[in-house]
């Protein structure tokens, strides 16, 4: 006979059942509580990691220049009227002192400057660009020779880090690399209005230098866009050609399982396993120049390989049946089929992929060195055989230099390649948003 206790109704409305519900209510409440409490402090977190690099990156993107009344001392240039050619006179004009025309003319701005150590640390206040510009400036018209020239000529990079705040006038004068007499030098120049900071041409138009306000990204840039190329070129049909096979034509046994899994497995392996291999093959065996593209875009195409085949299989897999035997049954072959209907509708999923693939392998550092893609590369790169770095790699050099303006340099070409992500990823969610179909 059954319990009769066991079958009376419960009982809602006792105060036992209200404690219990209470207690659930809460747990509930305090479980969103956590939850908003986690999301809030990723945000704040990732704001402030944000801010900070902002903060230090701004004057990465600046350059501190200051302006001097300079003449170019045809003294300088001895024998460039009895040139024979204008190849003649172009070595002239390469050869020449431009260090003593900035120095000269900073010595007559400041008549009460003597002793060879304050001559020599007055001349620094210039970078050692201002040779460059002053060549550039003759090359392009020799009558300046001659004349007196007001140009803008770039300062070096502790008077950049004194105009943009990042060095302290109040840290005492033997912690810190500008002196007091080099400090009053730049205020007397700055009253003048002759000392300005500007957005950094160079920064985004020259390769690397061993001279904070000179250093660029662009020949990083650029071998960041040969080595993509490159992997994409590789990666892309590989990969594609193997999803479509494994997931359409290969025939479902142990084999074609055991592909996958290693497949997957290859997936997770660590980034330098490949760049382990890129040394071996690459290098040792087939002999190809280190430092190069091509090593870099190969071995950066093997690790993005099997990220773009599980995208692509996945992609192929969302494509319903009936699509296939819609198509089979008037008449196609399993060739029409896959190449004329399945792939076309998996393309945007496959795209999808491969962007984020290309994005994992910008990012990436660890397989690069492997290769001697951390050589210091002062010259752009003319091609996928040519001497290059890329962004993150010059990132990591950079962050190895004890200089100030290094510090900001880093931050600055950081949030260039998170730029470059960001935008890669944003393309990736629209393709996925605007052509994907839902079945």
């Amino acid at each position: 006979m059954s319990n009769p206790a066991a079958q009376q109704p419960t009982n809602w409305m006792s105060d036992d059942m209200q404690r219990r519900i209470k207690r659930r209510y809460a747990a509930d409440t305090r479980f969103k509580f956590y939850g908003i409490g986690a999301i809030g402090l990723a945000m704040v977190i990732l704001v402030l990691l944000l801010g900070s690099i902002i903060v230090r990156g701004i004057p990465g993107f600046m350059q501190t220049q200051i302006n001097l009344d300079v003449y170019i001392n045809p003294a300088k240039f001895s024998g460039i009227e009895q040139a024979a050619t204008p190849e003649d006179a172009e070595k002239i004009i390469m050869s020449a002192d431009y260090t003593a025309l900035y120095r000269d003319t900073l010595r007559e701005r400041f008549p009460e400057v003597s002793g060879r150590s304050d001559i020599v640390a007055l001349s620094r206040l210039i970078s050692s660009g201002g040779r460059e510009t002053l060549r550039n400036l003759v090359l392009a018209d020799q009558s300046v020779i001659g004349t007196t020239q007001d140009v803008w000529l770039p300062a070096a990079g502790d008077v950049h880090s004194l105009a943009t705040g990042s060095m302290s006038r109040e840290t005492p004068e033997g912690e810190r690399r500008l002196k007091d007499n080099e400090i009053s030098w730049v205020d007397q120049l700055e009253a003048d209005g002759d000392v300005r900071t500007v957005l950094s041409n160079d920064f985004f138009t020259k390769g690397a230098s061993r001279e904070p306000e000179l250093a660029g990204i662009w020949g990083a840039v650029v071998g960041s866009f040969l080595t993509l190329i490159v992997t994409l070129l590789i990666s892309f049909p590989i990969g594609v050609a193997t999803a479509v096979y494994l997931e359409e034509f290969a025939p479902k046994n142990r084999w074609s399982d055991l592909i996958e899994v290693n497949i997957n497995n290859l997936a997770a392996v660590p980034s330098i396993v490949y760049g382990l291999l890129g040394l071996a093959i690459f290098l040792n065996v087939f002999h190809l120049p280190r430092s190069a593209p091509l090593v870099g875009g190969m071995t950066l195409a093997l690790m993005t390989l099997p990220t773009i085949i599980i995208a692509a299989r996945a992609a192929l897999k969302a494509v319903p049946p009936s699509i296939r035997d819609a198509a089979t049954g008037l008449g196609a072959s399993k060739v029409q089929v896959t190449f004329h209907h399945v792939l076309p509708l998996a393309m945007p999923g496959v795209l999808t992929g491969t962007i984020i693939g290309m994005a994992q392998a910008l990012g990436e550092t660890a397989p690069l060195l492997m290769i001697g893609m951390v050589a210091f590369v002062v010259d752009i790169p003319g091609g996928i055989m040519d001497a290059s770095t890329v962004l993150p790699v010059q990132i990591f050099l950079w962050a190895d230099f004890p200089e100030k303006g290094f510090e900001e340099k880093t931050a600055a070409a950081i949030l260039i390649l998170l730029t470059f992500l960001i935008l890669m990823n944003a393309i990736a969610v629209f393709l996925r948003s605007r052509f994907e179909r839902k079945w």
